[in-house]
Parts: structure tokens; C-alpha cells; sequence
């Protein structure tokens, strides 16, 4: 049995997807599709967008959870970088590979101070806190320093119009076969046209519905 599918993790994070897929925005309704559209590729008002959202949880799907505890698990991973913890439900999932890695360092952040009360709260209750620094505030700040020598796993899941940034800040730390996972990849087309570009130094492919993941070479 793994970490992932024992007690208290399992039944903590069915719990945070049943939360998750009730959570409501009265913030929601006042945006059109297309003005939505146009927040999720800004780079100047991201803060403003989120933070109205912030009672929405904007989770990773249990199906994604599942990939990111399993690439973090085969590849040994020690060393990890999330941008978007959110309440903390993909964090669980890496930080179980993680523990069940033998132990290693999750570095996550979030600038929704309530998200990240939150997000402590459901680590700490899974028996993984110890495993986890959780960042508060811009992550064009909190990831500027004290990162890791190196880095096996990058999980890009906040703003999307910050991912070619984000990546960016934490990229001389990658590792060769360091593995980057987008999370709706498909809402960062500077991102994708970077990381897929030939001379980029990486091997990037789509997978499943909406995640890009890409692979650092030597």
C-alpha cells in the first residue's frame, strides 16, 4: 500500500474533491467567457482575477493527481517546485511521492493568504507537512531565490500567462530528465510555443486532455 491510497491521505482527499466540486464563486458570474479569456493570458491583472476566484478551488483533477504521484514516484523524485497550491489538493498527491520516495523537499507557493491557512491545514492533516514549505505571496517573488541545487519536478499550475516566466526562474535548477507538468496547458500558448520549440531544450508532448508534459535534456 501506498501513501497515496492509505489512511489518512485517501480518505482526505476524496473528502477535498467532494469540497471541491460543490465550491461556488459569487465572483464567477460577473465574467463573461471572453472577458475570462482575456484575465487567464494577462500578465498585469492575474492578481486581481484570482483573487476574486479565491473561493473556487481550482483543483487538479483526481486523474492528474494520480499522473503527478506516479511520474514523481518513478523518477525518485527528491527535489520539487509547484507554482498555484491552491488548497493544496496537488500538493498532497507530491508530497505522498515524496514520502513514499524516502523523503525529499516540496517547495509550493500561493499568494491567497486563505488558500494558504488552508492548504497547511489539509498537508498537516494528511501527515505531510513536514515535507512541504509553502510560499506565500507573488511567485515571481517567492521562486526568485532559495530554490534547490537541483530540481526534478516542476508542477506549473497558477496563472497561466506566468508559465514561460515561472519557468524561467526555476529552469538553471532542472536537472537533465527533469520532468515540467502544465496543468491546462491549452490556456498558455507562449508557454507551449516555448517549450516545444526545437531549440528550447526540451521534449514536450500533450497529455491527456489538457496537461503539456515536457522532459529537460541534457
Amino acid at each position: 500500500m501506498s501513501t497515496l491510497t492509505g489512511t489518512p491521505l485517501a480518505p482526505l482527499l476524496a473528502r477535498l474533491f467532494e469540497e471541491a466540486n460543490a465550491a461556488t464563486s459569487p465572483a464567477a458570474a460577473r465574467y463573461s467567457s471572453q472577458e475570462r479569456a482575456r484575465l487567464l493570458n494577462s500578465k498585469t491583472e492575474y492578481r486581481d482575477f484570482y483573487g476574486s476566484m479565491k473561493d473556487l478551488w481550482l483543483a487538479v483533477s483526481p486523474e492528474t493527481g494520480t499522473l503527478l504521484y506516479m511520474l514523481a514516484r518513478s523518477t525518485g523524485a527528491r527535489f520539487i517546485v509547484e507554482f498555484g497550491t491552491s488548497f493544496g489538493i496537488s500538493t498532497l498527491y507530491l508530497a505522498a511521492a515524496l514520502r513514499d520516495n524516502g523523503g525529499g523537499r516540496l517547495i509550493t507557493t500561493e499568494f491567497e493568504p486563505s488558500k494558504v491557512t488552508r492548504a497547511k491545514a489539509n498537508l498537516a492533516e494528511g501527515g505531510l507537512i513536514d515535507l512541504v514549505e509553502v510560499r506565500e505571496g507573488d511567485a515571481l517573488e517567492t521562486l526568485a531565490a532559495d530554490l534547490p541545487e537541483t530540481i526534478d519536478l516542476l508542477l506549473l499550475d497558477g496563472a497561466k500567462a506566468l508559465y514561460p516566466e515561472i519557468l524561467s526562474l526555476v529552469e538553471s535548477r532542472l536537472r537533465p530528465g527533469a520532468l515540467v507538468i502544465a496543468d491546462n496547458a491549452d490556456f498558455a500558448p507562449d508557454y507551449l510555443t516555448q517549450v516545444r520549440s526545437a531549440a528550447a531544450g526540451y521534449m514536450s508532448t500533450p497529455f491527456g486532455d489538457d496537461v503539456e508534459l515536457s522532459m529537460r535534456l541534457g
